[in-house]
């Protein structure tokens, strides 16, 4: 069985991931490879992000790995957080204080549309492929839902009355950006795997 690091230290993506890709491939974890550095995040691009992670754990471990970037993206913000998205209201990182800060920005404001962005760069044997999932919604007027992490409470995806944090891993993965970007990592994997 093919093993494949994925580079973060997101036990709640890795969950996620864990279960979209069904068993397919062994997946490592940083922690699993003894990697506990903090991994740069410089670039100005979710894809410059994600292909920076990546080729940082291929060029010091030599092990082929896949991470990804995501930012949510809203329209009316001119694109912020976007790549900002994890420090959106400081280095901490802290969730609720970067929902609160999109919240108090579209206090005002009529248009909430929004979309998710994942981009997933792939690195084998030194050479990268990046998948790509987006998913449209907008942005709630109030926090709904406990399940989930990030901005999930205040997005609603167009195809569902429900916040990300309303639904199961289950319903959010057939729809999330993530799991779109996973699905075309997977179908790429499976025709890798045969060949």
């Amino acid at each position: 069985m093919m093993k494949l690091v994925f580079a973060t230290n997101n036990l709640h993506k890795l969950q996620e991931i864990k279960h979209l890709l069904n068993g397919s491939f062994e997946l490592l974890s940083l922690n699993d490879i003894n990697c506990d550095e903090e991994i740069p995040e410089n670039q100005e691009t979710i894809e410059g992000n994600a292909a920076e992670k990546s080729f940082y754990i291929f060029n010091k471990y030599g092990l082929n790995c896949f991470a990804d970037d995501t930012g949510l993206e809203i329209e009316e913000l001119n694109g912020e957080p976007g790549v900002y998205s994890a420090r959106y209201a400081g280095e901490e990182k802290s969730a609720e204080k970067n929902m609160d800060l999109v919240l108090q920005k579209l206090a005002e404001i009529k248009n909430r549309k929004a979309r998710f962005k994942t981009v997933i760069s792939l690195v084998i044997d030194g050479q990268e492929i990046q998948f790509e999932g987006i998913v449209n919604g907008h942005i709630l007027e109030e926090k709904r839902g406990k399940t989930g992490f990030g901005y999930d409470p205040i997005f609603q995806p167009d195809e569902s009355h429900l916040s990300f944090a309303e639904m199961t891993m289950e319903e959010k993965g057939k729809i999330s950006h993530r799991g779109r970007a996973v699905q075309k990592l997977v179908e790429y994997l499976t025709q890798f795997k045969t060949e």
